[in-house]
């Protein structure tokens, strides 16, 4: 059992949702990254989500590409966001941490040495957005050989046919995507999730995870109650991006948490 499922089981246990936060590593800089990972559980957010920065990351909108370009500019690399997790852990060992990112650089690395050096550092599970079902022998089977989740993106546009190849070797929880496009567009809305959570539940016992679109601790309790819990990302990196204090982007994270456990 990952931290991922003994936490998603600690959560049913209270019957509460789940609150996951995404941070980009190394944004503005690592030390205050650093700053704002270790604050992050106190803040009551459940599962970790660590961007891990890349050049061409397509999937993102203007909100976290930006993040990664400050964290690249800045010296972030693998390496780095490695220490970054590890260094965490020297203070945590039961909040999950989940490396979100692109495969490219763990294809640089070479997926052996890199599964090697992410289980050392305690990253628990993986979300590489590029790489499809039909890669699974790339990274993720070996990833669930080496004891980390690989955790799978549904989105509006996974029909019932596409959505088995899809959840067959997820684990940890599924990510709904709530809308199409990009990060940090259109608005999630709960009446449009709430139907497809309950499509895609009919075909899996893991937690699903909802992402995309969710701005406020009203949108964040809305989302939750149609599903296992919610993921705030640009919302937050946007907090920090516009200067404020760590400390006040905690509290702001803490108002997102506090309305998923509403839920």
């Amino acid at each position: 059992m990952t931290r991922i499922d003994a936490k998603f089981a600690e959560l049913r246990k209270a019957g509460k949702k789940a609150f996951v936060s995404y941070v980009m590593a190394g944004d503005p800089d690592f030390d205050t990254s650093l700053e704002l990972v270790k604050g992050l559980p106190a803040a009551g957010v459940d599962v970790i989500e660590l961007g891990l920065p890349f050049t061409d990351p397509m999937a993102d909108g203007s909100t976290i590409q930006l993040a990664g370009q400050r964290a690249l500019e800045g010296g972030m690399t693998l390496d780095r966001t490695l220490e970054l997790a590890r260094t965490f852990r020297l203070g945590d060992d039961t909040t999950p941490i989940v490396m979100m990112g692109y495969y490219n650089p763990i294809y640089s690395r070479g997926v052996d040495l890199f599964l090697t050096q992410a289980k050392e550092a305690g990253i628990d599970g993986l979300i590489i957005v590029d790489l499809p079902p039909e890669e699974d022998d790339e990274l993720c089977i070996p990833a669930q050989a080496a004891g980390l989740n690989f955790i799978r993106l549904a989105t509006p546009t996974t029909d019932d046919k596409r959505l088995p190849k899809v959840l067959q070797n997820t684990s940890g929880f599924v990510y709904y995507v709530s809308i199409t496009g990009i990060t940090g567009a259109a608005e999630a809305q709960a009446t449009d999730v709430g139907p497809e959570v309950a499509r895609i539940k009919s075909q899996t016992d893991l937690p699903v995870i909802v992402g995309f679109g969710i701005k406020t601790p009203d949108a964040s309790q809305a989302i939750a109650s149609v599903a296992d819990g919610c993921v705030v990302g640009s919302a937050i990196v946007a907090e920090l991006a516009s200067g404020k204090s760590v400390s006040d982007v905690l509290a702001f994270v803490k108002s997102l948490a506090d309305g998923a456990h509403r839920a």
